[in-house]
C-alpha cells in the first residue's frame, strides 16, 4: 500500500484491524468499512490475505468485493492461494464482466516494504499488460506465469522447494554436528560450496538458526510457520488432484503440522529446526559475525 501511495496511485483501503491502516490514511488514502466499498471506489483491487478461506470469503461474501465491483475493472489477490479456488473465483468474477489475475509475491515483509518482491502473475495476459505499471510499483520482479491459477502454482512451488530445503539442511547439519564437525566449518563449507553459492538460504543460518532466536520480529520480517503450514499443504492438495507423488514435500508438511501442534503458528519457520535437534539429541548454536552477508528474505 506504500509504495503504490509512492507511486502516485490514489488508495481506498480496508481491513480487519483498523490501526493498521493509520500510516496510509495519514498520507491521503481513503478509509472503507467494508470490501465491497472499496471494490466501488476503485479501478483496481487488491486483497492480500492469510489463505483460500479468507480469499473466497473477501472475494464472494457479504459486503464482498464482487458485490462492489463494476464490469471491465481488475481485482488481483496476492494470497498465496489454491489454484482451483483461483480459477473458480475467476469464472465468477468473469461472468460479471470483472478481471481477475492471481499474483502471489515473495519477499517477505522487508521486501514489501521495499518493494524488492518477486511477483508471480497467471490470467489474461492483456490483462496482465494493462495492469502490469501498478504492479511493477509493488515489486521489482514481475513475472506473468500464464494462464489463472499459475500465479498460485509458481509460488506454491516456491516455498514448497523452500520448506524441504529447509529440512535438507535442518537433517544434515544436525548429523554433522553429532557426528563431531564444528557448527561454523559445516555454515562455512556448506555456503561455499556449489549448493550455497545457489542458496541464499544457507547464508541466514547464523541470525536465523544458530542464534537460538526463533521469535517474531516484524522489523526484520519473518515468514510464519502457520503461512506455511499452509501453503506446502495446499502444494500437497493439488499433488493429490493431479495424481502427483510428494514423498520429501509430505514429510516437509508433517513436520509442519508437528510445529503448529507445538504452539509455534506465530513463529517463524526456522523454529521448526527445534524438532530434529530434538530428535537428534544435539543444538546447533554458534555466535558467527554474519559481516556483510547479503540479506535474502525467505518467503
Amino acid at each position: 500500500a506504500n509504495n503504490l501511495l509512492k507511486a502516485g496511485h490514489a488508495l481506498t483501503i480496508h481491513d480487519i484491524r483498523r490501526e493498521f491502516a493509520t500510516p496510509f490514511l495519514e498520507q491521503g488514502a481513503k478509509w472503507a468499512e467494508t470490501p465491497k466499498q472499496v471494490a466501488e471506489q476503485s479501478e483496481i483491487t487488491f486483497t492480500s490475505v492469510p489463505g483460500p478461506v479468507e480469499m473466497e470469503a473477501v472475494a464472494l461474501g457479504e459486503d464482498g468485493i464482487l458485490e462492489g465491483s463494476k464490469p471491465g475493472t481488475v481485482y488481483i489477490d496476492l494470497t498465496s492461494n489454491s489454484p482451483t479456488l483461483v480459477r473458480r473465483v475467476y469464472e465468477v468474477f468473469k461472468a460479471k464482466g470483472v478481471h481477475l489475475l492471481d499474483a502471489p509475491v515473495s519477499g517477505g515483509v522487508i521486501g514489501a516494504r521495499t518493494g524488492l518482491v518477486a511477483v508471480m502473475v497467471g490470467g489474461d495476459e492483456d490483462v496482465y499488460q494493462r495492469v502490469k505499471p501498478v504492479l511493477d510499483a509493488i515489486g521489482d520482479n514481475v513475472v506473468y506465469c500464464g494462464a489463472i491459477g499459475s500465479g498460485s502454482i509458481c509460488k506454491l512451488v516456491h516455498n514448497t522447494i523452500s520448506a524441504i530445503t529447509s529440512q535438507a539442511i535442518t537433517e544434515l547439519f544436525t548429523l554433522g554436528v553429532k557426528a563431531g564437525a564444528d557448527v561454523k566449518a559445516l555454515w562455512e563449507t556448506t555456503r561455499r560450496g556449489s549448493f550455497g553459492r545457489g542458496a541464499g538460504g544457507i547464508h541466514r543460518l547464523p541470525e536465523s538458526w544458530f542464534s537460538g532466536d526463533f521469535e517474531p520480529d516484524w522489523e526484520k520480517g519473518f515468514f510464519a510457520t502457520a503461512l506455511m503450514r499452509k501453503d506446502v499443504g495446499l502444494a500437497t492438495q493439488l499433488a493429490r488432484e493431479f495424481d502427483v507423488p510428494m514423498a520429501l514435500a509430505t514429510l516437509a508438511e508433517q513436520e509442519l503440522i508437528e510445529a503448529m501442534n507445538r504452539g509455534w503458528g506465530g513463529n517463524p519457520t526456522t523454529k521448526v529446526r527445534l524438532l530434529q535437534e530434538e530428535r537428534a539429541g544435539v543444538e546447533l548454536r554458534a555466535d558467527i559475525p554474519c559481516g556483510n552477508t547479503r540479506l535474502v528474505i525467505e518467503d
